[in-house]
């Protein structure tokens, strides 16, 4: 939000936590309420541990070798549609709700999901009125922002180091 916020200059405020059956946060933006659903990407539940840290197993480690043998546009884009097919399952009691997916991946820049958009799927019906993309981890910048639905052309917003 932050990151939105400063791109735009269009404040964010009031951010509060909602119970499960609503998206994970609410906040004001320009004035007006937003729901935002959080999404975190990580490639697969196994990569997931091992970016956050968790003790690997012998049968995990051996995945995660398997899985750096696979080509990594092919765990990208399947992870992120996977995401993207299961948030669009969802329903909400809200007006505005965004999707926010958080790309937790060291190694996936935010130029590789641009380039390969053509191969992102478009789902026709979802909750969402704006789907983004955001990456902590892309060299030389802070964060970058993505927009992935089907309104308009990609966007991607660089914040400079």
């Amino acid at each position: 939000m932050r990151r939105y916020e400063k791109q735009f200059g269009i404040p964010m405020r009031h951010i509060w936590h909602n119970t499960p059956r609503k998206p994970d946060v609410s906040c004001y933006l320009n004035g007006e309420r937003l729901d935002l659903e959080i999404a975190h990407l990580y490639g697969s539940e196994v990569e997931a541990k091992h970016i956050l840290g968790r003790e690997l197993s012998d049968e995990t480690r051996a995945a995660l070798r398997h899985l750096q043998k696979t080509p990594p546009t092919h765990r990208l884009l399947e992870a992120l549609n996977e995401v993207l097919l299961k948030k669009s399952q969802k329903r909400y009691d809200s007006k505005k709700v965004w999707l926010v997916i958080r790309n937790l991946n060291p190694h996936w820049q935010t130029e590789a999901f641009a380039e390969h958009a053509h191969l992102i799927q478009q789902i026709d019906h979802h909750p969402f009125e704006q789907i983004w993309l955001l990456s902590h981890q892309d060299h030389n910048s802070e964060c970058n922002l993505l927009r992935l639905d089907g309104l308009g052309e990609q966007q991607i917003l660089i914040t400079p180091s």
